[in-house]
């Protein structure tokens, strides 16, 4: 099994949730990124989901669009964060999933592009734009370098596209919380525990759940459904996004930064219910 998959089924036998934050490569800058994650690996992340920087990253709202932005601008690319992740890897207890889009790994070879991910560490990957065409032979290679390829379910997906990916997906899967983009959402679909609890019944892979869940309230909510890991992404990024960068004393942003993320990583973390109502 898997080092992602291992870590769910431990959550799934304690009957919890894993917490996986989403932070973006490079934002606002490589350093601060390295302490971000030395940060969330110190308050207990379970998986952290690191994006790398894209400039049509059609999935991805507001806040994760321009954090995007502001990376690419500073020079952030492939290269540079595989250099961070060779300096990070002995250091984290906390696995590393990368999220990016398929276009950025045709363009790398998408043999090297694993390889060279599962040379720095990575354990798994989500790529949301990938076709369902292209998931075997990607797959094939993850599993030569011990990487996880985590697939999507979308609350649009047709019956037959879920069993197929159902069938295909090597462990687990990304569930959508909502349509649309990435971002913060005042509330949660509750259709989704239909369909959450359908390929709970289906499957005994892993339910990884994203997309819109942004504070203590819906990560209490959602974490008693039939899934096994929230993904939080846009709320973290608001908290780095919300501090001024051009400030003269950068010092002081980044520590308070890396606190109120601290403070936030652990507070969701104690909202996760120990123990989930059956589905």
């Amino acid at each position: 099994m898997n080092t992602i998959s291992s870590i769910l089924q431990r959550k799934r036998t304690n009957s919890t949730c894993a917490l996986i934050p989403f932070i973006t490569a490079g934002y606002p800058n490589i350093n601060m990124t390295i302490d971000l994650l030395y940060a969330l690996n110190d308050e207990g992340a379970d998986a952290i989901e690191l994006g790398i920087p894209y400039s049509d990253a059609l999935a991805d709202g507001p806040l994760i669009q321009r954090a995007s932005k502001v990376a690419l601008d500073s020079g952030i690319y492939i290269d540079q964060i595989l250099d961070m992740l060779y300096k990070v890897n002995n250091k984290l207890k906390t696995p590393i999933i990368i999220f990016t889009y398929y276009n950025p790994i045709l363009a790398r070879g998408v043999n090297k592009f694993v390889q060279e991910m599962g040379e720095v560490g990575v354990t798994g990957l989500i790529v949301p734009d990938l076709p369902i065409e292209e998931t075997d032979y990607l797959i094939y290679l993850c599993s030569m370098y011990d990487i996880e390829l985590i697939l999507f379910i979308a609350p649009t997906s047709s019956s037959s596209r879920i069993s197929s990916i159902l069938t295909k997906a090597p462990g687990c899967i990304y569930l959508l919380s909502s349509t649309g983009v990435t971002g913060i959402r005042e509330k949660i679909n509750n259709q989704i525990i239909g369909l959450s609890n359908h390929i709970y019944s289906k499957t005994n892979k892993f339910i990884m759940l994203g997309f819109g869940i942004s504070n203590i309230e819906q990560v209490s909510e959602v974490s008693d459904w039939n899934i096994d890991a929230i993904v939080i992404g846009s709320a973290f990024t608001r908290i780095i996004s919300k501090y001024n960068f051009s400030n003269f004393n950068i010092n002081q942003v980044d520590n308070n930064i890396i606190e109120e993320l601290r403070l936030f990583c652990r507070n969701i973390k104690s909202s996760i219910s120990s123990e989930k109502v059956s589905g």
